[in-house]
């Protein structure tokens, strides 16, 4: 890995984004870029979890996040909140929470 910096940040994503295979593909991109973290679904019809790695990985998965998707989602809005600087990471893989 790179010198740069590892940050954390969450995340949930509004629109259609459940039933559309959002959470399989969003642990597919974050694996993609080497990031850890977990994706799941909520009772209000979002998605959230936590992306942790570097920053411009972190950044290009933001960016997927609020503009691809899955094939079949709509994304309305994708908040992103509590980023923070990490020593290291906190989780060892990315995990899809049910």
């Amino acid at each position: 890995m790179s010198n740069e910096d590892l940050i954390s940040v969450d995340y949930e994503i509004f629109g259609k984004v459940q039933g559309v295979f959002f959470r399989k593909y969003t642990q597919a991109e974050g694996k993609k870029l080497g990031l850890v973290g977990w994706v799941q679904n909520t009772g209000a019809g979002t998605v959230q979890g936590q992306l942790q790695g570097p920053r411009s990985k972190v950044n290009e998965m933001q960016e997927w996040l609020k503009s691809t998707g899955s094939p079949k989602s709509h994304i309305t809005k994708a908040e992103f909140k509590n980023e923070k600087a990490v020593d290291s990471l906190e989780h060892s893989s990315f995990n899809i929470v049910k």
